[in-house]
């Protein structure tokens, strides 16, 4: 049984800022309530109530709304209009394919003189001799009966025949309330049987196919037993999903550490490579999904989407710059495109120009430090060196530095590039003979 809540109501009554108190109008529409309640406490300002495709069976706790002036409670398991006296303002009642038999019922209506529309139709009453004619004399202050406007001449027609039509639609009546009472007791035993002794060995998909395969009466009974046998499906469907969900699960990567494509949201894309310097991904996110439910994570070999909590995944052929990629949104088709360019690999060779007073020296360095291996490389005409320290004759040879023939020393060696000539004493340097001379 669905019971009317508070989160319920508020959730209905999102336009206006979830509150109740000043709220005029709520749809509480398809959601199998069985019973009004709560209603004019919270809502005390209510002029309109649709409360249509439901399981309500009895009308009551609505007198306190002075303001209603539109109610629908059409396919519901009403069958008896009442309790609606004191709702003085009321000036539209839906109740269509209800099952109303109790035609002398809308006689509880008179006192609401606001009344000028009301919907009977697919109703038992409707089935009556003369029924229209004993609404229309028993409400004179209606101006449209299901969906009919009633003309002045059919009112004064319908007051005077009411004596006549009165005991026809009483006798009608009765025969209906006998018949109701063997089906209320009839189809009650027979569900109850049918559940308790065919059902019970029955699984799932055969008790499906069995129930919507046979013959039904239209009774309040047999709408309780279809909204039992639907919310038995929903709620099957929705177990097999969860345990689909929880048996699925999804490896980002390999054991090498390789990410691996992935579409949890199974949506279409495209991938373009065929520029030189970046890649593009679109992907065909649905149009009316929120931006804030997309996450976009650009890694240097992979990309990730997740949407609404599922996960598209796309290994890339070569790495790209993640802090110059971009994704964008397009607001006419919703496409996501994601912009990733590739990192620019440049190998640049630092060469400082020599010196006027320094190209004898490092002429010099060249020519003593060639060695064999840069003959067999014919192709070049110059070896570059690397240059370190500020000086520009400080510059290290590395291809002598495993030539231990011309160079057994390697101390002598370095001292002979970066300290150049011998350096003099100063004038004021005195030789203290025991101080060891260094080796």
């Amino acid at each position: 049984m669905v019971r009317i809540t508070v989160e319920l109501v508020r959730k209905r009554a999102e336009h206006h800022d979830c509150l109740l108190a000043p709220l005029e109008e709520i749809a509480l529409h398809q959601e199998n309530i069985e019973k009004i309640e709560y209603l004019q406490d919270w809502c005390p300002k209510l002029k309109i109530l649709l409360m249509q495709s439901n399981l309500i069976a009895k009308i009551e706790n609505l007198n306190k709304l002075k303001y209603l002036s539109y109610l629908n409670l059409a396919l519901n398991n009403i069958e008896v209009i009442e309790n609606l006296e004191r709702c003085e303002s009321l000036q539209k009642l839906d109740l269509t394919l209800n099952f109303i038999g109790e035609i002398t019922s809308v006689a509880n209506l008179v006192n609401n003189y606001n009344l000028e529309n009301l919907y009977l139709t697919g109703n038992p009453c409707t089935d009556y001799d003369s029924y229209r004619q004993f609404v229309v004399a028993t409400l004179p202050q209606l101006i449209w009966l299901d969906g009919e406007e009633i003309e002045r001449s059919y009112r004064i027609k319908a007051l005077q025949n009411l004596p006549i039509v009165k005991p026809d639609i009483l006798f009608e009546q009765e025969n209906y309330r006998h018949g109701r009472r063997k089906q209320k007791a009839r189809l009650e035993h027979e569900i109850q049987n049918k559940w308790e002794n065919q059902y019970k060995h029955l699984d799932e998909d055969e008790r499906n196919k069995k129930f919507w395969a046979e013959k039904c009466e239209h009774a309040p009974e047999v709408r309780y037993e279809i909204e039992r046998m639907k919310q038995l499906k929903l709620k099957n469907l929705s177990t097999d999903t969860e345990n689909k969900e929880e048996k699925r699960t999804y490896k980002m990567f390999a054991s090498d550490g390789r990410p691996f494509n992935i579409n949890q949201a199974k949506i279409d894309f495209k991938f373009d490579d065929s520029e030189p310097d970046r890649y593009i991904l679109d992907l065909s996110v649905y149009k009316h999904l929120n931006t804030n439910l997309l996450d976009v994570d650009v890694q240097p070999n992979y990309v990730r989407v997740t949407l609404k909590g599922k996960i598209f995944q796309l290994c890339l052929p070569e790495e790209v710059d993640t802090s110059n990629s971009t994704a964008q949104r397009s607001q006419i088709t919703g496409h996501l495109v994601i912009t990733m360019p590739k990192p620019e690999t440049v190998i640049k060779r630092i060469k400082k120009p020599a010196k006027k007073n320094d190209e004898t020296h490092r002429n010099q360095l060249y020519d003593d430090h060639k060695s064999t291996d840069c003959q067999s490389h014919t192709d070049q005409s110059v070896r570059e060196y690397l240059e370190i320290g500020p000086a520009p004759h400080y510059v290290l040879d590395f291809t002598r530095m495993t030539n231990n023939d011309e160079h057994k020393n390697m101390s002598s060696y370095i001292n002979s590039l970066f300290l150049g000539d011998e350096k003099l004493p100063s004038s004021d340097f005195i030789d203290d003979p025991d101080v060891p001379a260094l080796v």
